[in-house]
């Protein structure tokens, strides 16, 4: 599931509007490009009262997967809620026994994809789900770890815990997170073993006060934040959860929210990434109701 694919190409960028300054991609510039999307929501049955028609999980993922298997990606990554969970508003959503079996096939449907494929784990996948049965179903060891590619580390944070630490599972419903002593620890040791720009990735937003729970919605969010920051080398967090684009910088680093990739009457929604080490920029090319943008790191505040 590592691996090391960077690719190398030549890329004429244009002038970044948000900072005022032109700069030229060189011949020869590290490139890492990579294909993510955020909340499939992968079901058999629609959530008509949601207005999810999860029924086109296999054709939405089957295009993903196919365009980027063509750019090519040097990887991919969902941003969580692989899974929609059992209950689905407005029709019969049938026995949770079914959602091992859903998370396999769409796990082989990922698995099309001719390079490695990476996971964040979401709210909903531990609706019906613990984590134990929601890594056998994807194959993998662990829900937070990280990984280089080229110049560049990347963070796949777990925030799918209570606030006294225990892990979520089977939890039916569920929104808020929280990042345990024990993932801090590591997350703190991982961070300074690296020297390279770094990505995190993680499902629920670690910049967002819920205005009618009152409170965050990651309970230790500015806990996680402070420690991005001081870690220095962090340049962007990439979020999914609320199924709509958007961008803040915090402290030099950017915060990205990625439109979610399940039918809610918007078309296929992902994005391809391009990290351009020779010119610090990150590039967002969105496919359908995902934005685009062209970032220089850090971030001006």
């Amino acid at each position: 599931m590592r691996s090391l694919r960077p690719a190398l190409w030549v890329l004429a960028l244009s002038i970044l509007a948000s900072c005022g300054a032109g700069v030229l991609a060189e011949e020869g510039a590290d490139l890492v490009r990579f294909g993510l999307f955020a909340d499939l929501h992968a079901h058999d049955t629609d959530s008509p009262l949601e207005g999810k028609w999860m029924t086109n999980t296999e054709a939405r993922l089957t295009a993903f997967v196919e365009a980027m298997n063509a750019w090519p990606a040097d990887f991919i990554i969902e941003l969580g809620d692989y899974v929609n969970g059992w209950v689905v508003l407005g029709a019969d959503p049938g026995s949770p026994d079914r959602l091992p079996d859903i998370l396999a096939w769409t796990e082989s449907i990922y698995d099309r994809f001719q390079g490695p494929g990476y996971h964040v784990i979401g709210n909903h996948d531990v609706y019906n789900l613990s984590k134990a049965e929601y890594l056998a179903g994807i194959s993998a060891a662990e829900t937070f770890y990280s990984f280089d590619v080229g110049p560049y580390h990347f963070v796949v944070l777990d925030v799918q815990f209570a606030e006294d630490g225990s892990e979520l599972a089977h939890t039916f419903m569920g929104v808020g997170g929280f990042v345990p002593e024990t993932e801090m620890t590591w997350l703190a040791e991982d961070l300074a073993s690296s020297g390279k720009p770094t990505i995190v990735f993680v499902h629920q937003m670690l910049d967002e006060w819920v205005e009618e729970w009152g409170r965050l919605l990651i309970l230790n969010q500015d806990d996680v934040r402070a420690l991005l920051t001081s870690d220095g080398d962090v340049i962007a967090v990439f979020q999914g959860h609320d199924h709509e684009n958007a961008h803040h910088v915090h402290d030099g680093i950017h915060y990205i929210r990625f439109e979610a990739l399940v039918d809610q009457g918007t078309p296929p929604s992902w994005a391809a990434v391009t990290l351009d080490s020779a010119n610090r920029t990150i590039r967002i090319e969105g496919e359908g109701a995902q934005a685009s943008y062209l970032l220089p790191y850090p971030a001006p505040d």
